[in-house]
């Protein structure tokens, strides 16, 4: 092949390699999309499965522990002292004194979980909830953290638990993505890096959606006539047949082709999932959306769009965090009472209600929510009116999904700062999620460059105290 033709031959086949999947869709004669066999198709689980999807609640920055699920009487007797007890290194070493929670406890439910005031409606499906106390990470600073809450590194360059999720499971909606992101504002230190799929094929990353009528680029076809369109793929089809018999197949171009398919199918069915127009009018005001806290409104659209996936079948969702002018997501190094107040005005409604909608329609026990921030904070002050990070015991909550309901694991000690009783790590956590949709971790792996890879690694433990 001369040079010439090399270049020839690229220009014509680049562009058309990355529709031929597409041009399978049954308008035009293919095989029909429900016989095809392909990245998202659903995949076989290790054992029957408790939950079918997941819903992330990123709690962007590190929730406070002890001002939230996790009370702790001795705060308030050791209000303004010196803290007592062993203080381990911290991200600003600005270390002030004993600061009590500003939020009162309230006792919810006949389970009786302790939930602050800043929570009452999360707190009123207490009796729904699985609160773990004892979560411990390796890391303390923003990144890191992010890294390893989502891939289970501290570093850049793992696929995510969403990645390996869809690549273990496929989808149940061939239309839409296996793994969506629904981005409030604010995408997590570390970027889009936390969402991404690696060295798994880029069909499992996740898709960024925003809340709204325009959840994604391009999702409104450029072609009005579909005679027109159709012509030009048929056209497209010829050309990227003829490309890729001769090079063959290539994990990159067949990911691509794949992505470009679901594409497709999304500008057919995207439009009516985030119309929100056919909700009620009481399910609208459940959500928050008519709130006067325009952030709550946020969150609250990101909630129902949630649900909305679940009922069609999209596995993983995650939902980050609203861009609070002033907050600086829940990273409460200062002001933690307007930090706090502020970022859980916007979320505690719309969860609150995600939860009972879930239930009301049948929905929780085969979904699984799941709702974490990357650590949690200290006891102690710094800057007099905030709290900084702090990796060594912090508070996240389950519910649905095969867990159990009104239910509190694990225990810090006296202050909140350190896991003393049945400590949980982050590969535990991610062992215990795959565990209740049917998948062993030690088996759900990928080989690449030369090693059978995991998302646990060579760490993990199912935590079968919190199953049902």
């Amino acid at each position: 092949m001369t040079r010439r033709e090399m270049l020839m031959r690229s220009a014509n086949g680049f562009g058309a390699v990355a529709l031929s999947a597409l041009l399978a869709d049954p308008a035009y004669g293919a095989t029909p999309i429900s016989s095809a066999v392909g990245p998202l198709t659903p995949k076989q689980t290790h054992f029957p499965p408790r939950a079918k999807s997941v819903i992330f609640l990123y709690l962007d920055g590190g929730l406070s522990q002890v001002d939230s699920f996790d009370p702790k009487p001795r705060l308030h007797k050791d209000h303004g002292k010196k803290f007592s007890a062993k203080i381990e290194p911290t991200q600003f070493d600005d270390i002030g004194r004993c600061l009590q929670s500003p939020w009162e406890f309230r006792r919810y439910g006949k389970s009786g979980i302790a939930v602050s005031d800043m929570f009452p409606h999360v707190g009123s499906c207490a009796d729904d909830l699985c609160v773990v106390r004892s979560m411990v990470s390796k890391f303390s600073e923003h990144q890191t953290g992010n890294f390893f809450l989502h891939t289970c590194f501290g570093t850049q360059g793992r696929p995510s638990v969403g990645a390996w999720i869809t690549y273990g499971l496929g989808s149940e909606n061939q239309s839409l993505p296996g793994y969506v992101v629904i981005n409030g504002g604010l995408v997590p230190s570390g970027g889009i890096d936390n969402f991404g799929n690696s060295f798994l094929p880029a069909t499992y990353q996740g898709t960024i959606f925003r809340p709204g009528d325009q959840p994604i680029a391009n999702i409104n076809p450029i072609e009005t006539d579909p005679v027109a369109q159709a012509r030009k793929f048929k056209l497209l089809r010829r050309l990227d047949q003829a490309i890729a018999e001769r090079i063959g197949g290539v994990d990159a171009i067949e990911s691509a082709i794949a992505n470009y398919e679901t594409a497709y199918r999304m500008q057919m069915v995207v439009p009516e999932l985030v119309s929100l127009d056919r909700e009620t009018a009481a399910t609208r005001r459940m959500y928050g959306l008519e709130s006067d806290f325009e952030y709550t409104r946020t969150y609250g659209q990101q909630c129902l769009l949630a649900r909305r996936m679940v009922e069609r079948g999209v596995r993983f969702i995650e939902l980050t965090s609203p861009r609070i002018p002033g907050c600086d997501r829940w990273d409460a190094h200062v002001n933690l009472v307007k930090n706090h107040g502020d970022n859980a005005r916007a979320f505690d409604q719309p969860v609150g209600a995600l939860i009972r909608d879930l239930k009301d329609r049948g929905l929780l026990a085969e979904t699984l929510i799941v709702c974490s921030g990357e650590f949690g904070r200290t006891p102690f002050a710094q800057a007099g009116t905030g709290r900084d990070h702090s990796p060594f015991g912090f508070s996240l909550w389950l519910a649905g999904g095969g867990v159990k309901k009104g239910y509190v694991y694990g225990q810090t000690d006296e202050f909140g700062y350190r896991a003393i009783e049945n400590k949980v790590e982050i590969y535990d956590l991610h062992a215990t999620i795959l565990h209740l949709l049917g998948m062993d971790h030690t088996r759900l792996t990928y080989r690449f460059s030369g090693r059978d890879m995991r998302l646990t690694d060579v760490h993990g433990e199912v935590v079968h105290d919190v199953i049902a």
